[in-house]
């Protein structure tokens, strides 16, 4: 099964997430299909705090990509905003 999720990034105490396509088998920061976004939670005033790359979101939805909570939150984030 694929899934859409967060892999974490960063310094300690300052987390920077990618939002990949891995296997439910893989783990977190492991090995994943293709990276389709990413999540700044410390973006300052002018910076992007999330950006997907929606073509390819809604490519791997399409062929039965689950999201986790978290993901799945910040992508109904995402397009209200738009």
């Amino acid at each position: 099964m694929i899934k859409i999720k967060l892999a974490r990034h960063g310094v300690k105490k300052k987390p920077f997430y990618k939002i990949v396509i891995s296997d439910v088998r893989s783990p977190r920061d492991g090995k994943f299909i293709e990276r389709v976004g990413y999540f700044n939670p410390f973006a300052q005033k002018k910076e992007i705090r999330v950006h997907f790359y929606d073509d390819r979101v809604k490519y791997w939805l399409k062929r039965g990509a689950k999201t986790s909570n978290t993901v799945k939150n910040l992508l109904l984030a995402y397009q209200k905003k738009k």
